[in-house]
């Protein structure tokens, strides 16, 4: 949805931004920098590390989804900073140069087509293979993990 946000906002970057499309570029620029990070964390941090530990056939065979997950979470990192940076600045100047223009379109297009890509592996093979394999105390423990993630984020902001 947010990225998708990204893209319209990216059609509109030659005018200076009206409110709707100062909105939509604030709520996405937010997410990206404060959720996106937490969800990669849940993945890396929490999740995988359990998975590996597994020593099923199907979590060995999903291992090699979970190595190309986290190299997209390392590949998307400067893209995301870039998209931000330009963002921030099309916010506070109200224009972008042509090439900042092109280089925003440019950075979106590429982390829409990594995001559809991550989020079919999830749904396909991830999730399903985490949710068959963990138990539930482990799963218990993943939520909890999550949760204290977001708890700490609002109180961060307290």
């Amino acid at each position: 949805m947010f990225i998708g946000s990204l893209g319209a906002v990216a059609n509109r970057l030659e005018s200076p931004p009206d409110a709707e499309t100062r909105q939509a570029l604030e709520t996405a620029l937010r997410y990206f920098h404060e959720a996106a990070p937490k969800h990669t964390a849940d993945e890396e941090e929490s999740l995988f590390p359990r998975l590996r530990r597994l020593k099923s056939n199907e979590v060995q065979q999903a291992f090699s989804k979970l190595d190309e997950l986290e190299g997209e979470h390392r590949w998307a990192e400067p893209l995301h900073a870039r998209m931000e940076s330009l963002g921030l600045q099309y916010l506070a100047d109200g224009s972008l140069s042509p090439s900042e223009v092109e280089e925003f379109r440019r950075s979106i297009a590429e982390l829409s087509a990594m995001y559809k890509r991550h989020i079919a592996v999830e749904d396909t093979v991830l999730f399903p293979v985490a949710s068959r394999t963990l138990s539930d105390a482990e799963k218990q423990s993943i939520a909890e993990e999550m949760a204290r993630r977001r708890k700490a984020a609002l109180v961060d902001l307290a």
